[in-house]
């Protein structure tokens, strides 16, 4: 029965060795204890307030690059604007360029259609007249063969031109 209810001297001892551990681990123990608690406490608080601030600089750095992204592709837009833009000119310059040189062209062919036609023209009427006088002489030498048709000749030209 001993084992369930201890005796005084028993209980005495239990006692003052408890206290006495008790003193060393309150002299000695608790204070480390607690010292490195406060430690890891300090160091938790500090990894989660340096946590913090990196999450707050996260974010920050992600609106930049939103606020870039953004920029940039507004001067992506504008480039896009300008060169078409600027495409556009120079389609018209060249469109035009091309116009005045097309009726450049044209004003110089019908310029050398109308030289070429009045040269024909000219020519045309230099052969008819080199024929007629052709005819005509070979016409007189067959009619004027002899005195008597000149004559005749002489005087209906005569009457013709006194006529007038």
């Amino acid at each position: 029965m001993s084992l369930i209810t201890p005796d005084f001297g028993l209980f005495f001892w239990m006692t003052v060795v408890f206290l006495v551990v008790l003193f060393i681990l309150w002299k000695y123990g608790f204070p480390v204890i607690v010292k490195m608690v406060d430690e890891r406490k300090a160091f938790i608080d500090e990894s989660l307030r340096k946590a913090h601030e990196a999450n707050e600089r996260l974010a920050n750095i992600q609106k930049e690059g939103e606020s870039i992204l953004q920029e940039a592709r507004e001067k992506q837009a504008q480039i896009l604007k300008e060169a078409a833009e600027t495409r556009d000119a120079i389609v018209e310059k060249a469109q035009d360029k091309a116009r005045q040189e097309g009726v450049r062209l044209l004003d110089d062919a019908r310029a050398a259609i109308e030289q070429e036609k009045k040269a024909a023209i000219a020519d045309i009427r230099k052969q008819v007249a080199t024929l007629s006088v052709e005819i005509a002489e070979k016409v007189l030498k067959q009619n004027l063969k002899d005195d008597k048709a000149q004559m005749d000749l002489i005087e209906r030209m005569l009457d013709e031109v006194s006529s007038k």
